[in-house]
């Protein structure tokens, strides 16, 4: 493999570390508040807006159905207005965003419903305000598995990723289909396989291991 090719991988990688940290950052900046009130905004719970918890649920369905690449080219739009190109790394962030908040969000709420339901009524009874609930009580408790949903959506967001490569949304999955697959040079394509393996097991190591220190952290505590 020339260095030049060598060099076009490096830089590919950097694209998609970069477009998968901000999405996964900005997504979890909108996931994380979205998925704790849709876990306690239903009728009855800490924050009950049933209404509005319903208008949010179906939002969050209808672009969580949406297939992925259907996505990326039904807001382009959005995209050109965000980015001013609908191609390249900094435009893949827009559509991967928009993918990742929701998924998050749905996530976070799962954690967050995991969590007893004994330890909510003992901190109400104790006086606490909802607030104080979800910062002291809910979120510390679902700590461990708000980690593992978050390690899931990195993971899914490296595989979208490649997959919005075949729009020119630059990373390795741009470079897998460029010189992979249009100029017929399996032995790139290979390397990109390689290398986006080497990146989900990665991400997925740290995000156990960190998960389980939570885990025993809190039963320790």
């Amino acid at each position: 493999m020339s260095p030049e090719l060598i060099r076009l991988i490096a830089q590919a990688t950097a694209d998609t570390l970069l477009m998968v940290a901000v999405a996964a950052g900005i997504g979890t900046l909108i996931g994380l508040p979205l998925g704790v009130f849709l876990a306690t905004s239903k009728r009855g719970e800490l924050f009950a807006a049933p209404a509005v918890n319903a208008v949010l649920g179906m939002l969050v369905n209808a672009t969580r159905s949406t297939p992925f690449i259907i996505l990326v080219v039904a807001i382009i739009p959005f995209t050109r207005l965000l980015a001013g190109t609908s191609i390249g790394t900094n435009a893949a962030m827009v559509p991967l965003t928009v993918a990742a908040a929701p998924f998050i969000a749905r996530l976070i709420e799962g954690a967050i419903r995991e969590v007893d339901q004994g330890l909510v009524e003992a901190a109400r009874a104790m006086g606490a305000s909802p607030l104080q609930i979800v910062r002291k009580v809910l979120v510390p408790e679902a700590l461990p598995a708000i980690t593992l949903g978050l390690t899931l959506a990195i993971v899914s967001l490296i595989g979208f990723s490649a997959m919005v490569g075949a729009v020119g949304g630059g990373g390795l999955g741009d470079l897998g289909i460029r010189y992979g697959y249009q100029r017929f040079m399996p032995d790139v394509m290979a390397v990109v396989v390689a290398v986006l393996i080497v990146l989900v097991q990665t991400v997925q190591s740290i995000g156990d291991r960190l998960a389980g220190h939570l885990n025993k952290r809190l039963r320790h505590a």
